[in-house]
């Protein structure tokens, strides 16, 4: 599905006043904590694959105290509110952000102890090049921990995905657990694990349809304007709908280099 929006500044601040500040996924802190539950990252190399506005790095910094930890995106405008972000906490000795092009990770070999993700990999259409490029920036033994949304099964697209990705524009790739399942395993990961959180954000997505569309409509149409909160509940029926069947999944992954 070829993408027809940007992250711009209208739709970061509605994603940060449903999602918190820094974050333009669901979940804030506590999800991020779980797709790194039991990982000690005490002066590891961390890398943030898809980092938004920060916030998962800028949590990850404070709480983990990783030695170093580098977030990517190709939004140069997102990038550059997170580098502001990490100035603004305190954290910029820390925390950096740096924008990229699509296609082969600018690290080399063995660079990072983690590789994180936070609901990015859905944009990457091509899972087999990505877990390969994960491979080989991890370090033996190295972990790579995710969140992310993927289709529920391999069958063609219904009309509701179809129409609820065009509504959305940002250029889905979506694919099933066993295709993620299959590119991680083919690189060589080991371990590889899978949580389904499909129920969890399910329920969380018809909660921030109420929210858009009731209490906090005043406050998000006086940032974005009418017209395009208006287009944003509809995006957010289209995507209660497809949650609701199943077709749109959502889960963590946790996998090892050897």
């Amino acid at each position: 599905m070829e993408q027809t929006q940007d992250y711009d500044d209208k739709l970061v601040a509605l994603l940060e006043v449903l999602w918190g500040d820094g974050y333009l996924s669901p979940g804030g802190d506590h999800e991020t904590a779980l797709v790194l539950d039991g990982l000690d990252l005490r002066g590891k190399r961390v890398l943030d694959l898809g980092c938004g506005t920060g916030g998962c790095a800028m949590f990850i910094a404070a709480e983990f105290e990783p030695a170093e930890l580098i977030g990517i995106d190709v939004e140069a405008g997102v990038v550059a509110k997170a580098n502001d972000n990490a100035v603004a906490a305190g954290l910029s000795d820390r925390v950096s952000f740096l924008q990229i092009e699509p296609g082969p990770l600018p690290f080399p070999d063995d660079r990072f102890d983690l590789v994180f993700s936070k609901d990015s990999i859905v944009h990457i259409p091509d899972k087999h090049a990505l877990a390969r490029e994960l491979f080989r920036v991890l370090a033996p033994a190295g972990v790579f921990a995710a969140s992310d949304w993927m289709s529920g099964s391999d069958a063609p697209p219904s009309p509701e995905l179809l129409h609820y990705q065009q509504l959305e524009g940002l250029g889905f790739g979506l694919a099933s657990p066993d295709v993620y399942f299959t590119a991680l395993r083919g690189a060589g990961f080991e371990q590889v694990s899978y949580v389904d959180r499909t129920a969890w954000l399910a329920a969380r997505s018809h909660v921030e349809l109420e929210d858009l569309d009731g209490r906090l409509r005043p406050v998000i149409e006086a940032r974005v304007g009418r017209e395009f909160l208006d287009h944003e509940v509809e995006v957010w029926t289209a995507l209660c709908g497809v949650f609701d069947t199943c077709e749109l999944g959502a889960g963590h992954w946790r996998a090892i280099k050897p």
